[in-house]
């Protein structure tokens, strides 16, 4: 709990600041689906982070075990640098994840295993707004990953639409 309010000071100084607020470095010790990962920073605190600019497929899915496996694959056990400004409802902070100089969620849209998250563009630079857009341009363009489907269902029509038929 106490992390999470130190987390929560540090983004609520984060409002109004141009660009990103702050940069954790870490490893990568869990990949929690394509757009989740769990990052140790100093070697005893794990940090849940949700990588900006995307929205991956969920698990039960359509190609949500894929997207998961290529964030394995672009993250996992290596170490990663995230530039961060913001924490979520769920206390995980929401950044840019780059391992080995490779921006993990660009890389997810250019494969076809993400969506561009356009509901929260504007919280991304403007370089990184026009790079996802065009990578998922192209990823529609070449019918990669996820846009092979005939009508690629979204994630968040997908957890609309799971949440309205759980029983009460």
């Amino acid at each position: 709990m106490r992390l999470i309010r130190a987390a929560l000071a540090t983004a609520l100084a984060c409002i109004g600041a141009p660009g990103l607020c702050a940069t954790l470095e870490g490893k990568v010790v869990a990949v929690a689906d394509g757009d989740t990962v769990t990052v140790l920073v100093d070697g005893h605190r794990q940090v849940h982070v949700r990588i900006a600019g995307i929205d991956a497929p969920e698990k039960k899915q359509a190609f949500g075990q894929r997207a998961k496996q290529s964030m394995s694959e672009c993250a996992f056990g290596k170490e990663v640098v995230v530039e961060w400004k913001k924490i979520d409802r769920y206390g995980r902070t929401v950044g840019k994840v780059s391992a080995d100089g490779v921006d993990c969620g660009l890389r997810q849209i250019e494969t076809g295993l993400a969506w561009h998250y356009k509901a929260y563009a504007k919280e991304q630079t403007v370089e990184d707004r026009a790079a996802y857009s065009d990578a998922e341009t192209g990823a529609v363009a070449r019918k990669t990953g996820l846009w092979s489907d005939v009508s690629p269902i979204p994630p968040w029509d997908f957890r609309h639409h799971s949440a309205a038929n759980r029983p009460n």
